[in-house]
């Protein structure tokens, strides 16, 4: 099949294929699936039906980037590129928009007024120069199959393919010209994956394909049933971005982003092994080297770096001081401890209340979102808030009630778990 799967393609991206012709293709692998060999080979035909990245030789060994299956809260990439980079790398992140409940990296980043996502593959490669950093969106050029493929999947429910996500994914780090690769495959009931096997058989497709490429591919396990920090949100997840920068993040979402910080930075050569990398992210958290570095790759895409001067200017900046926006707690109905909190609930309201999109050309309200005041582990009083809700549009009782219901109450304390499942 290997000759088979070049020229189609070859087919997809030069138009001699029609839509209807290439949602067969897709479906025959979808139903059939591929061998591994097969879903290098496809990988490396999606690679080279573009522009690859080349980047100078004396640090074409620093390039390195991370990518999320997505999930809820998963603002992971926002930290992580400027902290990686100021401990050295290199990280041209070529980032998503969110679809259905989670929520997308550009789109978050676009809360920020003037924040550019598009810029041009000469500009992006003086930006990694320069700034070290950056997280853009994907470049017409850049595996230009992947895109018509990916549009197909789309609307014909051929998404959960172990080779087509694996082809995907791959095919537009690959040509960014990485030397290394982070993937977070998140695993549960908010999460691309529910189970822990299906994971584990993307994890292989995935290392083995990245091998097959020459790009060392490390994968993290990692767990998606309850949202990761406290906010939900486009903007509001900016907000808790930068509180991360500056030191003072949530522990679950410093844990992330120092464990895959460490990864590529030990695939990059920076340090020996992934705990002294895991410490230099954690350092430059807490020196302020990653914030400094966030507004340097803000300023370079289009961000007036004045807003960063303080909370109230970040604030402002976000549209989160706006008097049309409106605050609703949802309270607790018992005492007890906060056990479990079901993401999927959280998200798909935060996304009916206008912060998630259910179509590619939907317009997002970047301020709507969610704050959750009790968190795993936390004890509550009945009347205490669990979650605060901003939004523009009025709350149902039928939402309300959604809500109360995604936080499960104990009588005993839950200690939070580790997000980190396994990395393979």
């Amino acid at each position: 099949m290997t000759s088979e799967i070049q020229q189609a393609v070859d087919c997809i991206v030069d138009g001699s294929l029609s839509d209807k012709q290439v949602e067969e293709w897709l479906r025959n692998v979808f139903e059939n699936g591929l061998s591994q060999s097969e879903t290098v080979e496809l990988t490396h035909a999606m690679v080279h039906s573009g522009t690859i990245l080349e980047w100078p030789k004396e640090w074409a060994h620093l390039v390195v980037d991370k990518h999320s299956t997505g999930g809820v809260g998963d603002k992971v990439s926002l930290p992580l590129a400027p902290a990686v980079a100021a401990c050295g790398a290199k990280v041209p992140m070529i980032s998503g928009r969110g679809l259905g409940h989670t929520g997308g990296t550009l789109d978050k980043l676009e809360s920020i007024p003037g924040y550019r996502v598009g810029l041009t593959g000469e500009e992006l490669q003086t930006q990694i120069d320069t700034v070290g950093c950056a997280i853009v969106g994907q470049t017409s050029d850049i595996a230009p199959a992947d895109k018509r493929m990916y549009a197909i999947r789309d609307v014909t429910g051929l998404i959960a393919s172990v080779p087509l996500v694996t082809g995907s994914i791959l095919s537009k780090k690959a040509a960014a010209g990485l030397s290394a690769l982070v993937m977070d495959i998140k695993v549960g009931r908010a999460a691309f994956m529910e189970n822990e096997a299906d994971a584990r058989e993307l994890a292989a497709s995935m290392t083995a394909t990245g091998e097959g490429l020459g790009m060392d591919t490390t994968v993290t396990l990692t767990e998606m049933n309850s949202p990761i920090g406290f906010a939900i949100g486009n903007a509001l997840e900016v907000l808790e971005s930068i509180e991360t920068l500056r030191g003072n993040g949530p522990a679950d979402l410093e844990e992330l982003v120092c464990v895959q910080g460490g990864i590529m930075l030990t695939a990059a050569g920076i340090c020996n092994d992934r705990d002294e990398g895991a410490h230099m992210i954690h350092d430059s958290l807490h020196d302020g080297t990653a914030m400094k570095k966030f507004v340097d790759m803000c300023e370079s895409q289009g961000v007036d770096k004045d807003i960063f001067d303080s909370e109230n200017s970040v604030l402002k900046a976000l549209g989160l001081l706006s008097t049309t926006l409106q605050t609703t707690e949802v309270c607790a109905s018992e005492e007890g401890y906060v056990c479990d909190i079901n993401a999927l609930t959280l998200a798909k309201i935060s996304s009916d209340l206008g912060a998630g999109r259910k179509n590619i050309d939907d317009l997002l309200d970047m301020q709507v979102g969610m704050i959750i005041d009790a968190h795993i582990g936390t004890p509550v009083e009945q009347g205490e808030p669990l979650v605060t809700i901003y939004h523009r549009t009025d709350l149902t009782n039928q939402q309300k009630g959604k809500l109360l219901n995604a936080f499960t109450l104990s009588e005993t304390f839950t200690e939070p778990a580790s997000r980190i499942i396994d990395i393979l």
